[in-house]
């Protein structure tokens, strides 16, 4: 098997290896999981109940169990890395900073190159191949229902050093996109930023402060965060290009009990081809307060403030503050789970007063049958600008959030943002097989205020007479984890538009076809190594 991936992400990174045939090696194992089917990857791990919740749980790893039974490792490796018992799989340097997820998979180049505990190292490359009809934004040339497709490639080249109080990491990051050289496609840093720093800081982390029992950690330097459901703070994860930050991050907390985080950052602006920077023109900060105390009222209560006069346009200036509240229950096997966030922004838009507000609410109930569905209803209202051109902007700002975990995908589709819509819907989550997720989802789209900008679009009737209704879109995912190291992502969407795109004063902003119904579909595939 050619390697072209893996020869592709080497070229990106320029590393240069004696033994690079190891990834050749390696990542054809995994390729050759797929064709095990379930058997392997049940092997790999299960879904199992614990505490009345499900909860993934490793067993034998079939790569690490191949790479000891060829003796390309010892006895003492293989069981470290496969029970995860070394220094270094106590947790990453950004551990705390971003979820688990997306720091916790198996490091087979480390073990392979026989590297010690201190060292952290790793390779990811997520390709994705998307299209959509009828293109509906001012922004696009191409009609007639045209579609937009495009291959998205993202690789990522992790490094880290230390295993005590004091610890390094560097994250480059490559983001491309090819087949888009159409009119009407889109090519901006939300899809390309080519070979960049994601994440270059330094931590320091003590576990017994004065004999407290509180842990703490200080991080200094360029890195990635999540914040609680990750709707205003995000290490994106469908996107291909993903949100940075310069400055600095420090946390106390008590285990998973309770925790106060607190960040003082300048924002990195992407640019698709030189090095990102920050701009000491645009400061945000922040503290956020996450409470488990209860396990049936978990309170996340947080401050963020946002001063930014980067553009040269002075009327889009932004000096916000956001305040919000979280009150969530998590899911379990027969019993009811809910979520509340919602936020509140004041301050100033340019030389207007600024006033916005977005509620999300969720509830939902998981029933012991076959492939354990879940099943939610759910609720999102994000305010909008009732008079436009007033002394007042109420377009909520999303801030640096993420959407596609409960609005809808993004990529280079992404028709709805976190800003002027009222949108209720329902979703059914059910698990076929351990390692295989299925989701049903259905949105309405309604604009919050009719005169305002209609965000994923960038259309606007100001005198209100196209009407609210957006329409809605019924969407089908399935997520398939073959291992830790390696998953697959499939997605269809049908938007079926409503009256707003039906009005002339819509269609004439649009590119032709626009008001007609949207296909989009996606299918993604990551590897680890």
């Amino acid at each position: 098997m050619r390697c072209m991936l893996a020869d592709h992400t080497a070229q990106i990174f320029g590393v240069t290896m004696a033994k690079s045939r190891w990834w050749c090696i390696f990542l054809s194992v995994i390729l050759l999981l797929v064709g095990a089917g379930s058997v392997r990857a049940v092997e790999y791990g299960e879904m199992v109940q614990k505490d009345g919740k499900w909860v993934f749980q490793s067993t034998e790893d079939p790569v690490l169990k191949l790479m000891r039974t060829k003796e390309l490792i010892t006895d003492e490796e293989y069981v470290k890395a496969s029970a995860q018992t070394g220094k270094n799989w106590k947790e990453t340097a950004d551990a705390v900073l971003i979820l688990e997820r997306e720091t916790k998979w198996n490091r087979y180049l480390k073990t392979a190159l026989h590297l010690p505990d201190w060292v952290d190292l790793g390779i990811e490359n997520r390709t994705r191949f998307e299209s959509y009809d009828h293109p509906w934004r001012s922004t696009q040339v191409s009609g007639g229902g045209q579609t937009d497709a495009q291959a998205l490639v993202r690789s990522r080249l992790r490094f880290g050093l230390g295993n005590g109080p004091f610890r390094f990491l560097f994250e480059g990051q490559d983001s491309r996109a090819y087949w888009n050289n159409s009119p009407g496609d889109f090519v901006n840093t939300t899809t390309v930023n080519e070979w960049d720093i994601l994440q270059l800081f330094g931590s320091m982390t003590l576990d017994n402060v004065a004999g407290s029992g509180l842990r703490t950690d200080l991080h200094f330097g360029r890195m990635t965060l999540d914040f609680g459901m990750r709707r205003y703070i995000a290490r994106n994860d469908f996107r291909n290009t993903t949100n940075a930050f310069d400055g600095f991050h420090w946390q106390i907390g008590q285990g998973n009990t309770w925790r106060f985080r607190a960040f003082l950052v300048e924002p990195v602006i992407r640019d698709e081809v030189r090095l990102d920077e920050q701009n000491a023109k645009t400061v945000f900060w922040g503290t956020y307060v996450e409470s488990q105390h209860i396990p049936w009222f978990n309170v996340n209560v947080y401050y963020f403030g946002l001063h930014d006069q980067r553009l040269p346009n002075n009327n889009l200036h932004r000096t916000y503050s956001t305040y919000g509240l979280r009150l969530f229950k998590s899911p379990a096997v027969n019993e009811f789970d809910y979520e509340f966030e919602g936020a509140i922004q004041t301050g100033r838009l340019g030389n207007v007063d600024h006033f916005a507000y977005n509620p999300n609410a969720e509830a939902g109930y998981t029933f012991n049958l076959p492939w354990t569905p879940r099943f939610l209803a759910q609720y999102t209202y994000a305010s909008g600008t009732r008079t436009p051109g007033g002394s007042q902007n109420g377009d909520f700002d999303p801030l640096f959030g993420a959407r596609n975990f409960d609005l809808m995908p993004t990529g280079n589709f992404g028709p709805f943002t976190r800003s002027n819509i009222s949108s209720p819907g329902w979703r059914l989550i059910v698990r076929p097989a351990p390692n295989l997720t299925i989701h049903v989802k259905q949105r309405f789209w309604y604009l919050a205020e009719t005169p305002a900008v209609y965000s994923g679009g960038l259309v606007q009737d100001s005198t209100g007479g196209a009407g609210n209704y957006l329409g809605h879109d019924l969407q089908l995912r399935l997520q398939w984890a073959v291992s830790r190291n390696m998953d697959f992502d499939v997605g269809y969407d049908h938007w079926f538009k409503g009256s707003y795109f039906d009005s002339p004063a819509i269609i004439a902003q649009m590119p032709a076809g626009g008001n007609k119904d949207t296909d989009y579909f996606y299918f993604q595939m990551r590897v680890r190594l």
